[in-house]
């Protein structure tokens, strides 16, 4: 298992920058990938960016360019940051990290609690 805390997200205008943390901690040896996706009020959970454990990143078409995935690795614990720039209303969502782990060739999805991320126009 693996314990996932964030932080950053708040309230921005457009044109502004956030960014979201994502620490993990436990069983992280078996995590396999992390990333970051968005729920805006009335819709579904969809994929903002992720990040591999082999470094490959991958974005959503509508964030591409202007957001950034990237994670530091220390001994006991992983952190996915989410960097924002050229933030937009349409931006607006709760934001959850989500990790993936591989136990005995099966994957478990994890997530955080969210954060709201807010773009004011």
């Amino acid at each position: 298992q693996v314990q996932l805390v964030e932080s950053g997200g708040g309230l921005v205008q457009a044109g502004g920058s956030l960014r979201l943390s994502c620490a993990a901690s436990g069983s992280i040896d078996s995590i396999t990938s992390m990333g970051w996706y968005r729920q805006a009020p009335g819709e579904q959970r969809d994929l903002v960016a992720t990040v591999t454990t082999g470094g490959n990143p991958n974005y959503a078409d509508s964030v591409k360019g202007r957001f950034t995935i990237s994670r530091d690795n220390a001994k006991s614990t992983i952190t996915v940051h989410l960097q924002m720039n050229s933030l937009k209303p349409e931006d607006t969502a709760v934001y959850y990290c989500n990790m993936i782990l591989r136990v005995i060739s099966r994957d478990y999805n994890y997530w955080g609690q969210g954060t709201q991320v807010t773009v004011s126009s």
